[in-house]
């Protein structure tokens, strides 16, 4: 493809050379570059691409794209743009032939929630009979094809790669999670959203945003790319966005004045019934996931597809089928234990007290905790999950997560800071902390293992290694039983 196609509709000042040249590929990492390829200088959260031109122009580059002057003599081509994060997602997307057109784009933000509502579109929309991409947290999907993800939401390199994928499969709608990280860092620049969702906003990514107010401007931006919102105005920060946001939108929530509502809602430890109400029409939904949170996912998905003319039918049948890996997950069911092992994603203040009142309104006998936070992540939220787990779980158990480059045991003394009620223990180990937790459950009670959900690995300071749950638990009772 000519470099003028690829930098159509962007703005830039040809420094040297010409664009009436053939380009290879398009890349942002140096490392990658071949002969005949261009080389986007972006800066990065701790990498300045500006510093590797020569190592590109040395592995093959024939035009670099750069955002800071280039003083010293260049043997290629060179534009300077405004923005080159900007231009890197414009330029992507001509590269492979602007897919995100050719297919409805519904993108999901907030602090929690965003898998869950994914999967729950996704099973609508099918339900409906369309084919659907997926791309978020656990992986991304081509229909029914799973494909491995590093990130919540891709580069946007990567990204309209995926969305050619996508269209050259025959998607017609794509339902994207779209982080915080990625529309502070330009990722879905340029990408028109029929619809997004705003689930809500509680404290996460503090180390990157630094502010509350700076990452709830982040979250902002997505509602700027899409024609319609969905917000939940049953969240404080939800209700600011819908007051700041002038262009159509749906509300809602549980509150009286949402435009779609839940009401009479039952909750047991298999999931929840609701009445749907919008507009004049009323109907019942069942969810085989458990959580009053649930029942705010739902609402979020059924208000877009109620805009988008989606039959009823296939919302109701979508709902009772979906089932999210590592969300509010049931496992050792072939186990006659007489107590319950949930595992759960919650890894923020809020999901955790979202995770542990939904559990103990169906726990008889105790609810027990295991749980940890996160190296090299926000730490400001540690003392505040400390105090929420332990106050909110019968007996809690104080572990590892994803350690990082940090000691574990210094994660661990700082959740410990905020804890003020007795009755915790601290196993520093993580799968000797599961196994604790199943020598002192007794029937009746409860164990939720909070924090990894989906995930099936463990990142700790130098190696990352294989850690699934689900199988660390079977193992664990293999033993026992």
């Amino acid at each position: 493809m000519k470099l003028g196609k690829i930098m159509e509709n962007i703005k830039f000042n040809l420094v040297l050379g010409n664009i009436d040249m053939d380009i290879s590929e398009i890349q942002y990492d140096s490392r990658k570059i071949k002969d005949g390829d261009v080389f986007f200088c972006i800066e990065g959260y701790k990498v300045d691409g500006h510093k590797y031109i020569q190592n590109a122009i040395n592995n093959g580059a024939i035009a670099i794209v750069c955002q800071r002057k280039i003083v010293e003599g260049l043997n290629c081509t060179l534009l300077q743009v405004e923005d080159s994060r900007k231009a890197l997602a414009m330029s992507a997307s001509n590269y492979y032939g602007n897919p995100s057109k050719s297919m409805k784009m519904i993108g999901i933000t907030g602090t929690n929630g965003k898998t869950t509502s994914a999967f729950m579109m996704k099973a609508i929309l099918e339900e409906q009979g369309h084919k659907v991409g997926l791309i978020g947290t656990i992986a991304n999907y081509i229909g029914q094809q799973k494909i491995h993800t590093e990130r919540t939401t891709p580069e946007s390199l990567e990204l309209h790669e995926l969305f050619k994928n996508m269209v050259d499969a025959g998607v017609d709608y794509c339902v994207m999670e779209v982080s915080s990280h990625s529309l502070s860092l330009d990722r879905v620049y340029g990408i028109e959203f029929c619809e997004s969702i705003f689930t809500n906003l509680t404290q996460d990514h503090l180390d990157f945003h630094k502010t509350f107010e700076n990452y709830f401007k982040a979250k902002l931006k997505l509602f700027e790319y899409s024609k319609n919102s969905v917000i939940n105005i049953d969240d404080t920060y939800g209700e600011s966005a819908y007051n700041l946001i002038s262009s159509s939108k749906l509300s809602y929530g549980l509150n009286a004045s949402a435009d779609v509502r839940a009401s009479n809602i039952k909750m047991h430890s298999r999931g929840n019934e609701f009445t749907l109400e919008y507009k004049k029409a009323s109907f019942e939904i069942e969810l085989n996931i458990p959580g009053n949170y649930n029942v705010y996912n739902a609402l979020g998905c059924i208000a877009v597809c109620m805009h988008l003319g989606i039959d009823v039918s296939a919302i109701v049948l979508g709902l009772q089928k979906v089932q999210v890996l590592g969300r509010c997950e049931l496992v050792a069911n072939n186990y006659n234990l007489g107590f319950e092992i949930i595992l759960d994603y919650a890894h923020t203040p809020d999901a955790l007290e979202n995770i542990l009142k939904t559990v103990r309104e169906f726990t008889k006998g105790k609810l027990i905790c295991v749980f940890g936070c996160g190296g090299d992540r926000d730490k400001t939220k540690r003392p505040i999950m400390g105090k929420i787990g332990t106050e909110l779980s019968d007996i809690s158990i104080i572990t590892s997560d994803n350690p990082r480059t940090e000691d574990p045991n210094v994660i661990i003394k700082d959740v410990v800071c905020g804890i003020e009620k007795q009755g915790f223990e601290i196993v520093e180990d993580r799968t000797t902390a599961i196994k604790r937790a199943i020598e002192i459950a007794k029937p009746t009670d409860v164990i939720v293992i909070a924090g990894k959900g989906h995930e099936d690995y463990q990142v700790l300071k130098d190696k990352t290694i294989h850690f699934d749950e689900r199988e660390i638990v079977s193992e664990i009772l293999k033993e026992r039983f």
